[in-house]
């Protein structure tokens, strides 16, 4: 035991609840932080410095891209609606496939991209020419949040405009992939500038071009 009769908190194995429970331990105030610091970019402000300290989280990333999936299923099912409506022949039929779509993109890339960018970047710290890293889960938690910008986008795709549309498209990829640039420059600016700079425009592309897919 320790002092003041505290027992020792033994690790928790991979295969047990507690374990993942960690991963979920966070309140309503520091979601909303998170979610807040995500689609605000500011000079010298880094995401997982100054919103995760330390203490990622699953719970976030999870709903966020949950919500995602289904803002984008809803918004793709009836933002054709109004103009096929005056059609005599249009029989209204939902497409549930596209929530298989959505939910196997914004997943996939919530995941994957994360476990590349991780998979690089500590592979450059071993080869010695990295200035830190950091960990896959906070990898992963910087794209979960990331993506949150998309869903309000997502919602007023319904509004039967492209341009604005697009619009909305452009602003919330740029926010959001900017919070991700900011995040990850520190730790490639100590490569060749050119070497650096690749790597962040293939971030902002990947980033970019999910909101295109979907």
């Amino acid at each position: 035991q320790l002092l003041g009769g505290q027992k020792q908190k033994q690790p928790r194995s991979f295969w047990t609840f507690e374990y993942y429970q960690a991963f979920f331990d966070v309140d309503t105030h520091q979601v909303l932080d998170r979610i807040k610091g995500s689609v605000t970019p500011l000079p010298g402000r880094n995401f997982v410095r100054h919103h995760l300290r330390n203490n990622p989280d699953l719970y976030g990333p999870f709903w966020i891209c949950a919500t995602l999936v289904f803002a984008l299923a809803i918004s793709g099912n009836l933002s054709h609606l109004p103009e096929k409506r005056a059609s005599p022949s249009f029989h209204y039929s939902p497409q549930f496939h596209k929530v298989t779509i959505a939910a196997t993109v914004v997943y996939c890339y919530a995941w994957l991209v994360p476990l590349a960018l991780w998979g690089y970047l500590r592979w450059r710290q071993g080869s010695g020419a990295s200035a830190g890293t950091y960990s896959f889960l906070e990898t992963v938690c910087v794209y979960g949040y990331s993506l949150f910008a998309y869903i309000p986008a997502a919602v007023l795709w319904l509004i039967p405009a492209a341009w604005l549309q697009w619009l909305l498209l452009a602003v919330a990829a740029l926010l959001s992939a900017s919070v991700l640039a900011l995040t990850f420059w520190p730790l490639v600016r100590a490569d060749g500038r050119a070497a650096a700079l690749a790597l962040l425009a293939a971030v902002v592309a990947l980033h970019a071009l999910l909101a295109v897919c979907c």
